[in-house]
């Protein structure tokens, strides 16, 4: 099968230079990644251009109209044309494994739920090509002695693939479908119509994911075998209206088994 990855970004090219380094060393090369860019400057489209050397990249664009996110992802699902994609982010930096783990784990009726390992900002700022080339960002020895606190969730970057099938069983987080880090069959996700387009900051990854669930596609979680590190930043475009907003079609979803969004890459009467 062919493995695809869709990349959202917004005007950080510094961040999504990080992740592009991540795909560029990837032990499974993917057969396409596309840019899904909610209307970024043209530092951006400079940046991806640089890359076309290295990896087979498009770059999807419009213009910048606030935090639309779920339209430039349609945007990007039509241009996809891989059979399986993965959905992350321009803040994610890949593991050397990450696309191998997903084509591995892919299996008819069913979407991956991966999961993260959220960076200090210091780190953030200082991750170096050579520090993603070395697995550095990566490894809990080199992460605490550049000043990432201890803590338990530490525990995701063990690579022994017996204590990731542990960990991913034992885990009270439920597998949702999480923009950073999620995956699933292209047919499945034109299924269901694509994303919301009226839903912004919030939740839109996670109502197409019940959406998927309506359909008959079963969550599988991977939190602890495939695994992003992320690069810590602000969320300026968070509100309380539109989280509400957002809890409120995901209840609709829910309630009415919804399957096909009529605001998704298809327009049509609700």
């Amino acid at each position: 099968m062919t493995v695809g990855v869709i990349i959202s970004t917004y005007n950080n090219p510094r961040w999504l230079e990080k992740t592009l380094w991540g795909y560029t060393l990837q032990i499974e090369k993917p057969d396409e990644i596309v840019v899904a860019d909610d209307g970024s400057r043209d530092e951006t489209r400079q940046l991806i251009e640089s890359f076309k050397d290295r990896l087979p990249i498009k770059h999807v664009w419009h213009e910048d109209r606030g935090f639309q996110k779920s339209e430039i992802l349609n945007k990007a699902l039509r241009v996809a044309t891989a059979e399986y994609l993965i959905f992350t982010d321009q803040d994610c930096i890949p593991r050397e494994d990450f696309i191998a783990t997903h084509k591995q784990l892919a299996a008819k009726g069913q979407f991956l739920s991966g999961g993260y390992f959220k960076l200090t900002r210091p780190i953030s700022d200082g991750v170096t090509f050579d520090d993603v080339k070395n697995g550095d960002v990566f490894s809990i020895k080199w992460l605490l002695s550049n000043g990432q606190p201890f803590s338990f969730k530490l525990s995701k970057l063990a690579k022994a693939p017996i204590v990731a099938r542990v960990m991913n069983v034992i885990t009270p987080r439920r597998a949702t479908f999480n923009g950073c880090n999620s995956s699933c069959w292209r047919e499945d996700a034109l299924a269901v119509n694509g994303y919301n387009e009226m839903m912004h900051y919030g939740g839109q990854d996670r109502e197409f994911g019940l959406r998927l669930v309506n359909l008959g596609i079963k969550a599988k979680q991977i939190a602890y075998s495939a695994i992003v590190a992320h690069l810590d930043h602000n969320r300026t475009y968070k509100t309380k209206e539109t989280i509400e907003t957002n809890r409120r079609i995901m209840c609709e979803t829910v309630s009415d088994k919804v399957i096909r969004t009529p605001f998704g890459i298809e327009k049509f009467e609700a």
